[in-house]
């Protein structure tokens, strides 16, 4: 059996946010709206306490590597769409294949 390990790091960029908490919960409200919607993990990483950066990293699992990658393009759309208080930075996608 092969699996496909899908991971994606998105940087969100915020340019009107004045203190820590109001990016918090913009990031909250994001990060529990992806995982209502996919079957994905998702979590605020690396520049957690940088008011002017959120991080998010997001993880899929299948059995198919095309469908992992049709996934995380899903969720990027979706957080994109989602943001009232910031705008997509850089978004990076990796695919690991892994037999059992």
């Amino acid at each position: 059996m092969s699996a496909t390990i899908g991971r994606a790091r998105v940087t969100i960029l915020f340019e009107s946010t004045f203190s820590i908490k109001e990016k918090r919960g913009e990031m909250k409200s994001v990060g529990r709206r992806v995982q209502n919607q996919f079957n994905a993990a998702i979590a605020e990483i690396e520049t957690l306490d940088d008011m002017r950066t959120g991080t998010f990293g997001v993880v899929v699992v299948s059995n198919d590597a095309s469908h992992a990658n049709a996934m995380l393009s899903n969720v990027v759309a979706f957080i994109e769409r989602s943001l009232d208080l910031a705008y997509l930075g850089e978004v990076e996608i990796e695919l690991f294949s892994f037999d059992g």
